[in-house]
Formats: structure tokens, sequence, C-alpha cells
């Protein structure tokens, strides 16, 4: 209400300014015909003019009127050089400060709301360096004052600093106008007040703040380089370090474009999705699923069994998988394709030289003009008393763990309930496993709106898992005689032994930064590193891609990272590509699937994002009811009254593969629409994609043009 009376009060004061020909007064001619009369008011009355002239000039600055610049002559004309421009400074900067003010009020969080995910780059530059940006504006020539007013009050940018900024950058034009108002007399009109000369000076003055930071960045690298002695020249183009997914897409595009490039892994190439994150789960997740079919082949109209697991076996399939797999990623591979691949570890001992303590007992220095590190990440493992006495595995050494088992493990325990814990859940308790999963959250997959992780924890209960939410973990401990391994967790107050035989820490993942020589370039490696849009770190010639980025910790995402470091780090000197993170799809592999791209509804109400929710029911799709797979739903975000895709969640078989459409669609700024007019194989799960863009299309009929129609139609029957 309060916003709708300002708009109201501000909408009336600028037509009357309008309507009753206002602006007749703020006129070069009309401000000449009066100086006279102004001078005598201002003699006489010297204290009552100058809170008048203040007034009226807080006014047209604030309420965005044109005439600011006449206003400005009238402060010189009037009072002076010197009382003028003390004037005309203030008014205008708390005028420019309450325009600030109201479009902040008004608009900033309609803006911000609509086009956040847009914004959001520009935003965290005006958080770093918008003073910079707004000096430039102030200073640049012809850029009207008022739109630069009405555009920062759409930023974050702290008022504060627009004050400050703008007293101080308005000064030479305050000053000019000014006295060009005390010489009033002598002027022909406002073209006279700016010459060539002086508006090329301004445009130098309005570049100053930018050659400013560019200096200091400049002399701050060189101070930061300067510890450290500059190869003449260098080994290779581009070093990588890691050979997971991240390193390895980087070697490949180095040695697609002909670049001299090494590649460094101390380990297994591949990295963690390889050899122990997402093919051995994918393998162990399709014989759990197989089992669970069997068990309940009834459904499809054969007998049920349920057979006896042979965990051997079950994991020598997982090994299988892994070693056909390996060939793609394999040394032979790319050096095949040109890449110098390197076993042994890499410790970065100045800004372009990497010292390798190879495998093979041997230590080797390269040099490089640029450095990319995809060294990965590795399992967060919580600080709980007791728990390295008791024992425990994570996601990096379990697998090795099952590999030695005969039956699956029969009493466990998954501390988390993110992806990775869900996903191991219900692998192993379809495969025989007694499994408690214990999340301290109020629900699991924290990051998906609840009716998605609802969907889930149903299944995973139905299935014998025992999901325990709102539970903390306290403490592991080993009790009794029989040396009992237990959990202890808090819920609502009380404390609750778990007993378990294995115990699977799965709650999260965090950046492998320890060991490359980063402290002692003086990188922080206690927390995330801090790189730019250009995947820059502190150092600009240090590249990183992958989860040592901390932003997505996927395999598809370090692949999309890896092309912007590697294209970075060999064609920066000429341009530099920004990460576009705008599309970012993940899958988590639980039955049913998980798949997501975009903002969820959680994440747009964090945001303030208006968007609108259409829903399809899998159960209602043909092929889902022929294979006996008829649930999830299909969940799309859209912009209000447009069919503008801002989100999409898809639970059931196969989501991830149906996924990619929308993956697609938001990628290229294709619509709900375009979905709905693009055929469809018929009988298929895709159909769900189009039948959600159908009930989308159905909600926003025109019922006006449909009415009309119907009384066309009972026209043409008579």
């Amino acid at each position: 209400m309060k916003k709708k009376l300002l708009l109201i009060f501000i909408a009336l004061a600028v037509t009357a300014f309008f309507v009753f020909d206002i602006k007749q007064f703020l006129s070069f001619e009309y401000l000449q015909g009066i100086q006279g009369t102004l001078v005598d008011w201002r003699t006489d009355y010297p204290l009552a003019m100058s809170g008048v002239f203040f007034i009226v000039y807080l006014l047209v600055a604030g309420l965005s009127l044109p005439g600011a610049a006449i206003m400005t002559l009238a402060g010189g004309a009037t009072f002076g050089t010197l009382w003028g421009f003390t004037l005309v400074s203030f008014a205008s900067t708390i005028g420019a400060s309450c325009a600030f003010i109201g479009s902040k009020y008004l608009f900033r969080d309609a803006v911000q709301s609509r086009f956040g995910d847009r914004l959001a780059a520009f935003n965290s530059g005006v958080e770093k360096n918008g003073g910079i940006y707004l000096a430039s504006l102030r200073l640049m020539p012809g850029v009207p004052f008022f739109v630069i007013n009405l555009l920062m009050g759409l930023t974050p940018i702290r008022l504060v600093t627009f004050y400050w900024v703008s007293q101080l950058c308005m000064i030479p034009g305050t000053l000019i106008y000014v006295n060009a108002g005390s010489q009033l007399a002598t002027l022909q009109g406002p073209a006279d007040i700016l010459s060539p000369a002086l508006l090329f000076a301004f445009v130098l003055l309005a570049l100053f703040p930018l050659i400013v930071k560019r200096i200091a960045t400049i002399i701050q690298r060189a101070k930061q380089y300067s510890k450290w002695k500059k190869p003449r020249k260098f080994d290779r183009n581009l070093i990588v370090i890691g050979g997971g997914a991240g390193g390895l897409v980087s070697a490949y595009i180095a040695a697609a474009v002909k670049a001299k490039v090494s590649l460094i892994e101390a380990n297994k190439m591949g990295g963690d999705c390889l050899n122990t994150g997402c093919v051995p789960s994918k393998a162990l997740i399709r014989s759990g699923k197989l089992r669970q079919q069997m068990m309940h082949a009834d459904t499809y109209g054969l007998p049920s069994h349920t057979p006896e697991v042979d965990f051997r076996q079950v994991m020598q399939r997982v090994t299988k998988v892994i070693a056909e797999i390996e060939p793609h990623d394999s040394v032979e591979r790319y050096t095949g394709l040109g890449v110098d691949v390197i076993q042994g570890y890499a410790k970065i001992k100045n800004p372009w030289t990497v010292e390798i303590a190879r495998n093979d007992g041997q230590t080797q220095e390269l040099t490089a003009p640029s450095i990319v590190i995809a060294a990965g990440g590795e399992p967060f493992v919580p600080p709980l008393p007791g728990i390295e006495e008791s024992g425990y595995l994570t996601s990096d050494t379990l697998w090795d763990h099952l590999s030695t088992l005969e039956k699956p493990p029969e009493n466990l325990v998954i501390l988390g309930g993110g992806p990775i814990g869900c996903e191991l859940a219900q692998s192993l308790s379809r495969l025989g496993s007694k499994v408690t999963q214990i999340e301290m959250l109020p629900q699991i997959m924290i990051r998906e709106d609840a009716d998605v992780a609802g969907v889930v924890k149903n299944r995973l209960e139905s299935e014998g898992v025992r999901v325990l939410t709102n539970h903390k973990a306290l403490r592991c401990e080993t009790v009794g005689y029989s040396q009992t391994k237990q959990i202890v967790v808090e819920h609502e107050g009380q404390e609750i032994p778990i007993a378990y035989d294995l115990l699977i820490a799965a709650v999260g993942r965090r950046s492998r930064l320890k060991g490359y020589g980063l402290e002692d370039l003086g990188i922080e490696t206690d927390k995330p590193l801090e790189v730019n849009a250009f995947l820059q770190t502190t150092y600009p010639n240090i590249y990183v891609a992958g989860d040592v980025a901390g932003s997505y910790q996927f395999t598809h995402t370090a692949a999309h990272q890896a092309w912007y470091a590697a294209v970075n780090a060999l064609f920066g000197k000429f341009r530099k590509f920004s990460v576009d993170y705008s599309v970012i799809p993940w899958t988590t592999f639980t039955d049913p699937e998980v798949a997501r791209v975009g903002i969820s509804e959680n994440e747009a109400k964090e945001k303030g994002i208006a968007y609108e929710v259409t829903k399809f029911d899998i159960g209602e799709l043909d092929r889902a009811i022929a294979d006996s797979s008829a649930h999830g739903f299909v969940k799309v975000l859209t912009v209000p009254n447009k069919d503008k895709i801002l989100g999409v969640v898809i639970v059931g078989e196969h989501a991830g593969d149906l996924l990619a459409e929308f993956v697609l669609a938001m990628k290229y700024k294709l619509g709900l629409n375009k979905i709905l007019g693009t055929i469809h194989s018929y009988p298929t799960l895709a159909e769900a994609n189009k039948y959600v863009a159908g009930e989308w299309k159905r909600g926003h009929a025109p019922e006006g043009v449909l009415k009309w129609l119907g009384k066309y139609h009972d026209w043409v029957r008579k």
C-alpha cells in the first residue's frame, strides 16, 4: 500500500510538471530573462532564497525531472560560484540519493526477482566494484544523471557508497556549470558551456577510475609475482594436474589445438567418477534393481523369486564394468591424442613451475605459462567422537572393502541423506543389507522440494530402509563384551543408540586442495578456492576445473568447466570466456530417479522469484502403465503467464534421460509451446514432457476466444 501511494504521488508530481508546463521555467532563455530578479531576491532575502533554491533543486533531482542543468546554471547566476557550487553540490547529491532510494524501494525487488539469475554476475561485480563503475558513469558526458540514479537503485550498491561517490564525482561538472552560470549574460546557449576540448577532458576523466583500477591490478599482480622468477621459456604450453573429468577434458582440448600439454595423475586415470563414484555406484544400483524386479516379477505376470546374493559376483561385475570403461580414460588413449601423461604427484613450486614426484621414483620439473588444477574432491568425514576408533568407510574406500565380502553387509548404517547416501541405501538394501539411513535435517535430499524428497523417502521405507530424519549424530562407540559398534543419535532430546556392522559416512564432499603447493603460494586451502568467472585463482595464470572450483560437484560440470579453463589458459591474452552456469542439470539415481535443471520451488521462494507450477502425473502415461512404472511426476516452473521455463524436476523411470529435452529448451530459450508443438514417439516415456506442456497450455487457454468460438459453432449448426 505504501508503495502504491508513493507511486501515485510521484506520478501526480511528474504529470503536474508537464500539464502545467512548469518546464518553461527551467529553460535557458527564461533563466537569462529573470537573472536580475533572482539576484535582487538573493540580496534582499539571502537565507530564504538559498533555502527555496535548495528545496526546488532537490525536488527536480529527486523526481528525476528535466532541468537539473538549468538549475545548476541558476545556482551560479544567482549565488555566484562559491555559494552556488555549495548549494548545488549538496542539493544535487541529496536529490540523486532520494531518486536512488525511491528506485530501490519501488522497483529493485521486482527486477531482481524476475531477472536475478541473469543479473547474478552483474550484481557480484557491483558489490565488488560498484563505486568504480558509478564514478565512471558520473564523469562520462552525455549520460543523464537521472538515468544513473534510477538504474543504480536496482543494484546492490550501498547508499553510503552511492552518496559519497556521487558527491565527489559530480564536483567537476558542477563547478563548470555553476561558473558558467555566474557568467550567464555572456552565454548564447547551453552549447557554449562545453567545448569539444572540455568534452574530451571529461571522457578522459571518466576513464580515469577504470584506468586506476587497471593500474592497481597490474601493480598488485606484479607485487604478487615478484616473489618468483619467471622462466625465460617454457617446457609446455599447459600443465594439467589431475586425471579426472576436469583434467582429462582440459588436456584433450589443449592437445586438440596442438598445444604441448602434460597431464599429471598420481593414481588411476578417470578420477573418482570412474573408479569410486559414478560408474561403480551405477553398476551396483543396476544389480540391486534387477533383484528387486525378480522379487516382484508377479507384477509382470511372472513368478516372483528372491534370489540368493553372491555378493562376490556382484562386485566382480562392478569391477568388470569399470574395466570396460577404463580404456576411454587410459594413459594409452591420451598419449595417442598427443597428451604427455605423467604418473606421479604434482606440487606447484611457483606460478609457472610444477615439481613431479613420479611413481617410478624419479623427480621431474616442468614449466608452463598456465596451469590447470583439476584435483577433484574427497569425502567429508564429520568429526564425531569415536568415529576413527570404531571405523568407517566413505565413497572412496567403500568399493575395495565390498570387493572382499561374500555377502552384503548385514547391519549397515549410512550417515547422510544426500544423493550418495540415498543411492547406496537403496541399492545395498535391495541386495540384502539391513540399512539405517541417518539425516540430521528435516528431510533427505535437502536440495530438492519436499514433494520430491517425499517420493524417494516413501520408496526407501517401503523397501525396508529405516530412514531417520531430524536425527543428529553425536558419537560412535564400542560397547559390551561383544564389542558391538554403535552410533548414538539425538532425536527430540532423546539419545538413541543404533548398532551396526558397517558405517558409511556420506555427508558430502569437499575440494581436494592439500598437498599441491598452494599453501606456499599464499592460496588458502581450508575453504573452497576463490575463483573468478574465468576460473582464475588469485594467480591469474593458475586455473581450476571440477570439484576444486567448489560450485557444482558433478562430473558433467567438471567437463563443462574444463573447456573454459583450458581455452582461457591457452588463449586468454586475446579473449577470455566466463563460465556459463545458467543451465546445470543433475540426477540422483535412486529408483525412482530424480532429475532437475534450473530452480526448484524452494529456491524460487528464497530468492523471491515469481513463478507458476505445472505438474503432470506420470501415472497417466500409457508407456509407464505398460511398464508397470506408473509413478512419479514432471513439475515445471515457468514465468507467470508465460511459457518461459525457470526450472524442471522429473521424478520417475529414466528421469535423467527425459530431462535432456528441458535442458536443451532452457539453453536455447525454447518455451513449453515449442515442446508442445514437437512430435514425440508413442508410446514412450518422453511423451510426459509434451503432456506437461499440454497441461500448461490448458491452464492458459484464451477463455474469451474460446467463448466466441463456441458461439460461432452454435451459429454454424443453425
